[in-house]
């Protein structure tokens, strides 16, 4: 658990400007809303320094429940954008000098804020609606005067003579139900507004009324391409708390299951990207190789996306009897067809004139806006988790970060495929080497964690995957929070497609990888 340092709201901006600019705190790891009741409705940020790993948790609130204003630090970390919406969406906190402060995931007609501890939800406060209004295409900026009074300034989103089209949330290559709304100019792309929440769970708020085990089923739901490295990561978060060892069988076996899920993940993305650029060939390959590892899943842990195998203090089950060699026999299988793979779309020109050079994003911007995984890797930014704060067995095997400069889409696409190589080599590591032992800890029927705020975060398909909790001793948590990993590459859009050509949102959508449910949580 890291040192917390709590400031207070007039001094927030002036303090986190100096742990950026003076101790390179420059990459925001995660930003939480909270409501504490008495104390106050605040946020929590943990941030990291690049340069040393350094890590440290700033914590601020404000005391008036009616009125909760605290400053923006989106001038700090572009991060803080989506982020800071999603607290307001949720908490109600209205965020000073923000630049577009409105809903990100709920209607604008909705009453209320759902994640505060006082939320009222009766169907009275909010009944169904079936309008299908548009909203209203203003958004809110709250300026602090000298005199440190705020006034609202309404700001237009788009004017009325931009030509504006809807990408989504029903089109294929959006990859899940997302809208992007586009402002064009000919066919380049002037502005690029993004809608969340068209399947909104409430998963954190339904955690808070779970106890810890019953909580874990609903991370496989989040990003379903990294359902075990979701559960791991707040399995990994609970025993921290609770200062649990799991057997050295049990690390071994969720390293495997992580890196054939990383493999799952990227021959998807393999599969969809060519899909979209229309290379239908390289689209079944890489969806008939991935059958053969969900394969292996089902033998193991019963479900093909949905797996439900970490558990706290263990796996569920222990590996097949034919689990070892099954995936020998796929690592063996799958190096030489991932050459097919290159010979059939990666030197394509079609494919390379489609991707070199398209949504490039700089390594300073992919920090900023905490853009890890694959998406961060391919403009130079070293933020393998696996790497960082190694976990499971990672530091007792040897792999490569694969990193590339361009930030290119195509760089982004070979830094998913060269991944592919690098997981394979993990688990030829490992695979014969599994030890003996326990793969499960006998626990204790009602499970309680002690008091105080707890992260963990494992390297997800799409990057850094973290769980935030805040526990009061209770068997439920107070507050559990789930750092996506593709809320960062979401918020990035706008600045990889702007002065690009509307084909190319395809392209950069399809290479930075997101998947909607994990951001829509």
């Amino acid at each position: 658990m890291n040192e917390i340092i709590d400031i207070p709201v007039e001094q927030l901006h002036a303090e986190m400007k100096k742990l950026h600019d003076e101790r390179h705190f420059d990459f925001l790891r995660s930003l939480t809303g909270m409501d504490w009741q008495e104390e106050g409705l605040g946020v929590v940020y943990h941030l990291e320094n690049t340069l040393t790993g350094e890590n440290t948790v700033v914590r601020t609130h404000s005391a008036n429940r009616e009125n909760p204003e605290i400053p923006t630090v989106c001038d700090i970390w572009k991060a803080a954008e989506f982020n800071e919406r999603e607290a307001f969406d949720f908490y109600g906190i209205r965020f000073t000098n923000h630049p577009d402060l409105r809903r990100l995931y709920l209607r604008d007609d909705w009453v209320g804020h759902p994640l505060r501890k006082d939320y009222d939800m009766s169907e009275e406060t909010n009944p169904l609606r079936m309008t299908n209004e548009e909203p209203v295409d203003t958004t809110a900026r709250l300026e602090v005067l000298r005199d440190g009074s705020v006034i609202e300034k309404r700001e237009v989103i788009f004017e009325d003579n931009e030509y504006i089209i809807n990408i989504g949330p029903q089109h294929p290559a959006t990859h899940g139900v997302l809208r992007f709304r586009v402002s064009l100019e000919g066919e380049i792309i002037q502005k690029l507004d993004v809608h969340c929440g068209y399947i909104h769970r409430g998963i954190e708020k339904m955690c808070e009324s779970l106890t810890y085990p019953q909580t874990l089923a609903l991370t496989d739901r989040l990003d379903y391409l990294g359902a075990h490295q979701n559960r791991h990561a707040l399995c990994m978060c609970i025993e921290k708390a609770m200062g649990v060892e799991v057997s050295e069988r049990v690390q071994y076996i969720r390293t495997i299951m992580d890196e054939l899920q990383r493999i799952d993940s990227h021959l998807l993305f393999f599969s969809c990207l060519c899909m979209d650029l229309g290379a239908l060939t390289a689209f079944f390959y890489g969806f008939r190789d991935r059958e053969k590892i969900l394969d292996i899943f089902e033998e193991t842990t019963g479900g093909r996306l949905i797996q439900n195998y970490n558990t706290i203090g263990g796996v569920q089950t222990d590996i097949a009897p034919s689990f070892v060699q099954k995936v020998k026999e796929f690592i063996a299988y799958l190096r030489p067809t991932l050459r097919e793979y290159h010979e059939v779309f990666t030197g394509n020109i079609i494919a390379e004139q489609r991707l070199k050079g398209v949504g490039v994003l700089s390594r300073e911007d992919a920090i900023s806006f905490g853009a890890t995984g694959g998406t961060g890797r391919a403009a130079g930014w070293a933020c393998d988790v696996r790497k960082r704060h190694p976990y499971g067995v990672y530091d007792k095997v040897e792999f490569n970060e694969v990193l590339f400069t361009e930030g290119d889409s195509y760089a982004r696409y070979m830094v998913r495929m060269k991944e592919i190589e690098e997981s394979l080599r993990i688990i030829e590591q490992l695979i014969d080497n599994i030890p003996e032992g326990e793969y499960q800890q006998k626990m204790k029927p009602i499970i309680r964690i002690p008091e105080g705020s707890y992260y963990s975060a494992v390297e997800g398909s799409r990057g850094e995957f973290g769980v935030f909790i805040e526990s009061k001793g209770d068997k439920y948590p107070y507050r559990m929070k789930f750092r996506s990993t593709g809320l960062p590459l979401v918020s990035c859009m706008e600045t990889l497609t702007r002065g690009a050509k509307i084909a190319d949102l395809i392209a950069i959508g399809g290479t930075v990888d997101y998947v909607v449910p994990d951001i829509d949580r």
